[in-house]
């Protein structure tokens, strides 16, 4: 999974960057700073790797990751090559989905791009420049469908059907997301590789000082939280400068100062595992004495597919999965016992995995 890190210059996207990977990602006060893409792998937070690694006591323990990109900020006619825009723009293009920053915060020791502080301008601006450029590539793609619809091939029809749906979205200043497509129209427009069909969530950045208030007391975040219902985003509320400090600590000095400030966990596992499931994404787990590990699935994968995340040999010979939920697990205290409680199952081919599966795959090639 690769989630881009967007926004206008200066929102506190290199910031949040630092704090999520520690990565030193440049952060200065002046556009433009960051040119190439900063990329940093993160763990994705899973308590019950530890857990397990308790019980199982292994010589490796293995979360799952995500890729965040440090995309560089985008100005109003990026899409036309303003400033580094085009360069900003296929970075983008690469990413499965976007988070993108919005400042939230006054602070007149940081230089605003457009002069002030006003965050449904920013979002609009960002959000334009991915519509813009995507009208251009649907205009392109749709003159190349349309005269090779005189070849017969019905799948051309089909792609300028979806095309003008997609364009019609657009030309309304609607992200290509917005779309109302069907299920196999989706995927003619995921070919396209669209800017704008990427999903997205919305990070508000707010101040030190606005951490612990509640969020509809904050007009900048309630304003954010009404434009991105309306495009069907999510909103997750962060201090960028908070998480840095954060991410400088021990993990005990962390979990107090959290306790300190009223929080269950930080802004970065909650980005962190919203994106996750932002993606339709989980995790299923294997356990023992050489290895604790996560592993990415798509929520609604089968028993094989599942198995090929790990090997392609598993997938190709797989007889069976021996599971056991998480949960069953730990309340059994270990396998033998959740074996002799019978709460082990051998399941085939057509098992869809859950969230949390604990399992041993069975093949033969």
């Amino acid at each position: 999974m690769k989630l881009g890190v967007v926004g206008l210059p200066n929102v506190g996207k290199s910031t949040l960057f630092n704090a999520i990977t520690k990565a030193g990602a440049q952060s200065e006060n002046y556009p433009f700073c960051t040119i190439e893409p900063n990329i940093g792998v993160v763990d994705v937070p899973d308590k019950r790797l530890d857990v397990l690694a308790q019980m199982y006591d292994p010589d490796k323990i293995t979360p799952t990751h995500v890729d965040f990109v440090d995309i560089a900020g985008l100005v109003r006619g990026a899409n036309k090559g303003e400033g580094l825009g085009n360069k900003f723009l296929s970075h983008i293009r690469e990413v499965d989905a976007i988070v993108h920053v919005v400042r939230c915060f006054v602070d007149e020791n940081v230089t605003h791009v457009d002069g002030d502080v006003d965050a449904i301008r920013d979002m609009e601006t960002v959000n334009l420049e991915l519509i813009f450029a995507d009208l251009d590539t649907v205009e392109k793609r749709k003159d190349r469908a349309s005269k090779l619809i005189k070849t017969g091939d019905k799948q051309y029809k089909a792609e300028v059907e979806v095309l003008e749906i997609i364009q019609k979205a657009l030309e309304a200043g609607l992200p290509a997301r917005a779309a109302d497509l069907n299920d196999e129209q989706q995927l003619i427009m995921k070919s396209l590789f669209l800017l704008s069909s990427k999903p997205v969530i919305y990070a508000a950045n707010i101040s030190e000082e606005e951490v612990g208030a509640s969020e509809d007391s904050l007009p900048l975040v309630a304003a954010v939280k009404t434009a991105a219902k309306a495009e069907g985003a999510g909103v997750l509320v962060i201090c960028a400068k908070l998480e840095e400090e954060l991410s400088s600590l021990e993990p005990a000095e962390k979990n107090e100062y959290l306790k300190e400030l009223g929080l269950d966990s930080s802004g970065l596992d909650r980005l962190i595992v919203t994106c996750y499931d932002l993606l339709g994404l989980m995790s299923f787990l294997t356990a023992g004495k050489k290895e604790v590990r996560a592993w990415t699935i798509k929520k609604g994968t089968k028993a094989p597919q599942a198995a090929g995340t790990i090997h392609t040999d598993f997938e190709r010979g797989f007889i069976r999965a021996e599971i056991v939920s998480y949960n069953d697990l730990i309340e059994s205290g270990s396998m033998a016992v959740a074996k002799q409680k019978g709460l082990v199952r051998l399941e085939g081919k057509d098992y869809v995995f859950q969230d949390g599966d604990v399992v041993l795959f069975r093949f033969n090639v």
